[in-house]
């Protein structure tokens, strides 16, 4: 009986200098401090190679596009300038014709995308675009004969100031 008894309180004493995981808690708390630099770096860096993985995908993409671009496609510029492509025979450059007869060269670089030509354009009735010009014409006679009614002013502009006597 002493023999049982003596284990019990062994471990009894054993158990209460323990935590239940089996650590103090001088040894569980430096095992935190230590294990925060790893997370703070986890937590910094994931990120970042994360967006530089991203940015690495969009280059590729905007290369992938530059090298693509052909004769005849309709494309937009960094600048928001749409146009067709007119020569595509240097490398560096592109030439876009952005209206009849004007043509301009451009970086490659400067190509953003290429447009799809999907826009639809809804046909206007003759009569309703007639009836507003004609409402608009309408308006701005009205306001031209209010103006040349105004009378004219007869108020006299005095001399500068610099040109007078000083006595």
């Amino acid at each position: 009986m002493t023999r049982w008894w003596h284990t019990r309180r062994q471990a009894t004493r054993t158990i209460g200098h323990f935590h239940s995981n089996g650590m103090s808690a001088e040894r569980r708390e430096m095992n935190l401090g230590q294990l925060l630099p790893f997370l703070l770096i986890a937590v910094l860096i994931v990120p970042m190679v994360l967006m530089s993985r991203k940015q690495k995908r969009a280059m590729a993409q905007q290369q992938e596009l530059q090298n693509s671009i052909e004769v005849g496609d309709r494309v937009m510029t960094t600048s928001g300038l749409y146009g067709y492509v007119a020569n595509t025979s240097d490398d560096a450059t592109v030439d876009i014709e952005i209206a009849d007869g004007v043509v301009t060269t451009w970086l490659r670089a400067a190509v953003r995308e290429k447009v799809s030509e999907d826009v639809v354009e809804e046909p206007v009735e003759d009569d309703e675009a007639v009836t507003e010009v004609e409402e608009t014409v309408a308006k701005k006679d009205d306001e031209k004969s209010v103006a040349s009614e105004t009378p004219k002013s007869t108020a006299e502009v005095a001399p500068p100031l610099e040109q007078t006597k000083k006595s």
